[in-house]
This record gives C-alpha cells, structure tokens and sequence, in this order.
C-alpha cells in the first residue's frame, strides 16, 4: 500500500536502519521490487527520474505503482517519491500526481538560486502535506555509468547548514563522496557526515549508493544515513539479465518470458539491499499477490 514517506522515516529512525530508495523504469522493475518488499518483510521508497516519467508518462507511472503496492505488496508501506526534479513544473505535476515526497536538484544552480527555487517549492509542497527533498553540493555521475575513476566534488558544510535553514526542506542529501553510477574513487566521507548530522537535525539522504562497499554503508547507516538510493544496480541487473536471456534464447517470441528473469535479478539486488541496510524483518507480511 502507498504511504506517506515521513510514516517510515519515523519507523526506520526508531528501528536504527535505513530505508533504500529504489529507481524503477517500467513495469518489470516495479514489480522486481514490490516482490522483494514481500519477500524481505520490509518497506520501500520506489522512485522514478524525470527519465523514467518521459518513458512510462506520469499518470500511468503513478497508477501502476499505486496498484502494484496495493495487489503485489498489500499491506507492505511504500511511499512514492521524484527522484531529481529539475524544475518547478515537475515538481508541481508530480505533486499533483500524488507523489507524498520530490526531490527538487536545483544544485547545479549558483547557491543563493538553489536556495530560492528550493523554498518556492517547499512551499507549494507542504502547502499539499508532501515532503521535499532539497540537495547541495551536485552529487556527480550518471545511473548506469560503470568503471574507472571520477572527479568528486564534495558538499560545503556551511552551505548544507544554510541552505537547510532558508529552505525549510524536510530532507538532504549533499555531496559526501559518492557518485550516481559505480566508480573505483567513491566512498563516503564519515567525518563530513557526522559533521552535517551534528548541525542539520533532518533525515539524510545518501545518493550513489550501488558503488560503496557493504562495510561502509553499514558505517554510514549508524553515523545517521536515513535513506540510501540504489539506480546503477537495479539497471545493471535488469539490462545483463535482459541480454542473456536474450541470446539464450533466440528463439522465444514471448516477451513475459524474456522479461520474467530480468524481473527477478531486480528482486535479489533490492532484498540483497534491504538486508544490507536492516530495513529487512521490520514488516511481517507473508506472501502477498493478486
């Protein structure tokens, strides 16, 4: 079932876990993880880019992952979210939509207008109940994008704790040293994030994630990581699966069974996730599937 987002950031605060934040990209993804949710007695935050709106469209992306919270994990939180919107006319639609949570990325902007186009759609958004997400520092790098090494930039401390403060956002993510995609030189810069926690008192969100160690997101869920978002993983493991599947079996002509393996990888990377990040086990709900 669909909830608001705030509802399990208060459980994953009490509970000491984080929540992952799965980008989908059609219909077989979301069902990749809405079955993990089942499986893993967990709960979800699916998230779709302004990319993935332009593929699916709004009002279908909207209604098939409503339906499938509701007929595939019924019973099972997941909240619905805008990954990277870049401007207000996203936003405003997505909130229309139903979204309970945008993501507005103004950070590529001079600060003082990330500042201003943040708070002019915060206003909006808690105008509507819905949370907003603002960033500072751009977190580099691009869903999909594999190997090698990358320049990255990291979030000023002063910036984050100024623009939290004029924004009113509900939560942050900020440049800490990782990247969106998998590369060599990502980490998480611990000390930079404990420095944020001490002065920022909102959930924070750590973008990047399919390229850091275990170790080290375990490291960054106690030092007070509240929501991590996987893109990379999910894309990778649809898309290898989608090709062997493929030259298996050159002659099937049946697209549920080309499709059918590329939604399972989908399901063991994000229950792999929701293990890693101990969101697992907290919603005990049994097999769930109309």
């Amino acid at each position: 079932m669909l909830v608001h987002i705030k509802d399990l950031i208060e459980d994953a605060q009490k509970g000491g876990y984080a929540i992952g934040a799965f980008n989908v990209h059609n219909l077989e993804s979301i069902l990749g993880v809405a079955r993990a949710v089942i499986r893993a007695n967990s709960t979800a935050i699916i998230q779709v880019s302004e990319g993935a709106i332009k593929y699916m469209g709004l009002k279908p992306t909207t209604h098939i992952v409503s339906t499938v919270a509701k007929n595939v994990a019924d019973g099972a939180p997941i909240a619905l979210h805008l990954d990277h919107g870049s401007s207000f006319q996203t936003v405003f639609e997505c909130i229309a939509a139903g979204f309970s949570s945008v993501h507005i990325d103004a950070s590529a902007l001079p600060f003082d207008e990330n500042i201003r186009l943040t708070k002019q759609v915060v206003e909006l958004a808690h105008s509507k109940g819905v949370w907003v997400q603002g960033e500072v520092g751009a977190i580099v790098g691009g869903h999909g994008e594999r190997g090698g090494k990358i320049d990255i930039p990291k979030a000023n401390l002063q910036e984050v704790i100024e623009f939290t403060r004029k924004t009113g956002v509900d939560t942050i993510a900020a440049a800490i040293g990782t990247a969106h995609g998998t590369f060599e030189n990502e980490d998480v810069d611990l000390e930079l994030l404990r420095q944020i926690k001490a002065k920022v008192k909102i959930p924070f969100v750590l973008h990047g994630g399919s390229g850091i160690e275990d170790a080290k997101i375990r490291q960054a869920i106690k030092g007070g990581v509240n929501i991590i978002n996987i893109g990379t993983d999910i894309k990778v493991a649809f898309s290898e699966t989608l090709k062997k599947t493929c030259k298996d079996n050159p002659d099937e002509t049946d697209p549920r069974k080309l499709m059918s393996p590329s939604i399972k990888a989908v399901e063991e990377v994000v229950y792999n996730k929701m293990v890693l990040f101990g969101s697992a086990g907290h919603y005990p709900l049994g097999s769930v599937e109309t």
